[in-house]
């Protein structure tokens, strides 16, 4: 058992074993088509005409990231993919100084795996797997009451998150480049391809 999941309470574990049971379900078959399906996409119009709120409650408009390269993921805390934060904050720690930014955005879409309000979530991430990269306030991923950054997504790639843990990758002039499914990891190489491909300097480059 990890140190993240030795601190978590029975529940937030059983979610863990859950999401787990979902590999189950799908079959290794199924996931590795789930992973193949991820990488570049095509996406008119910016991710920078978007807005959140921050997990503070602060405003958090997309536009403030403006020349930087940013992976947008669904969390959540009771999830089996919760333990992608710890690839997630790595992720943050080697590219930031480049121009990464790493932000999640807190879901309770897929199987009800964020229950908990703003300073719970926060609190979650910083005392499990110190977080520091920024969050946002929970949000909607799917369905008519969507944010409307995901509406705008799933309407450019033809589909959304289909469970916790989907990351976009937005370019340097917003453009949205990437789109990953939970399976795949934060650490992985293609996620890491993906990101140093568009890494400002690269793009400039």
């Amino acid at each position: 058992m990890t140190q993240a999941s030795k601190s978590q309470t029975p529940k937030q574990r059983r979610g863990l074993y859950a999401g787990l049971g979902l590999t189950t379900v799908l079959g290794f078959a199924g996931m590795a088509y789930l992973a193949a399906m991820g990488g570049a996409v095509a996406a008119e119009g910016s991710a920078y005409d978007y807005e959140f709120t921050s997990i503070d409650d602060a405003p958090l408009p997309l536009e403030q990231y403006r020349g930087k390269t940013v992976l947008l993921v669904n969390t959540a805390s009771e999830c089996g993919f919760t333990p992608q934060y710890e690839g997630l904050q790595a992720l943050w720690e080697e590219y930031r100084d480049q121009g990464l930014v790493v932000l999640g955005a807190p879901s309770n879409d897929f199987g009800g795996q964020e229950p908990g309000d703003e300073k719970e979530i926060k609190k979650f991430c910083e005392v499990n797997f110190n977080i520091n990269f920024p969050l946002t306030s929970k949000i909607v991923t799917k369905g008519d009451d969507a944010h409307p950054f995901y509406q705008w997504a799933r309407g450019e790639t033809g589909s959304g998150p289909q469970w916790n843990f989907h990351k976009y990758l937005i370019n340097p002039q917003g453009k949205l480049v990437g789109s990953y499914p939970s399976i795949v990891k934060p650490m992985s190489t293609k996620i890491r391809k993906a990101v140093e491909k568009n890494l400002p300097e690269a793009v400039e480059g």
